[in-house]
């Protein structure tokens, strides 16, 4: 099984190219930011919290190692998997659930529009 530091290492590995990462300590383990949004969260024991589009959850649900996060013994909603360490263990495991977690960042960068009024 693969342990949070092992974890927390290979996502930052992964994410050396995304340009603006920043760690945090959040949920009991080490948060990865993209863009200032909260992508995937390493916990100690290795698991993910991944932050996904909702309109994937399903979909998401059916791949191993996946369920609905919690905490505190509450739904935190579909935006949001705990992903076992088991499904993380291989390159391939980690990788896809760092693209699906990059996709809906991105998404919400595109959505985020600036309430200001512009000058000129």
């Amino acid at each position: 099984m693969a342990t949070g530091e092992n974890v927390v290492e290979r996502v930052r590995a992964a994410l050396d190219r995304q340009g603006a990462v920043r760690e945090v300590a959040m949920f009991g383990g080490r948060a990865f930011m993209v863009n200032e949004k909260l992508l995937v969260s390493v916990g100690r024991d290795g698991n993910l919290l991944a932050r996904v589009d909702p309109d994937r959850a399903a979909e998401l649900l059916a791949v191993d190692g996946a369920r609905p996060a919690e905490m505190g013994g509450r739904s935190m909603g579909p935006s949001w998997m705990h992903v076992t360490s088991g499904a993380v263990e291989t390159d391939d495991g980690l990788c896809f659930w760092l693209g699906v977690a990059l996709a809906y960042n991105q998404s919400l960068r595109a959505l985020r529009r600036d309430p200001r009024p512009r000058k000129g």
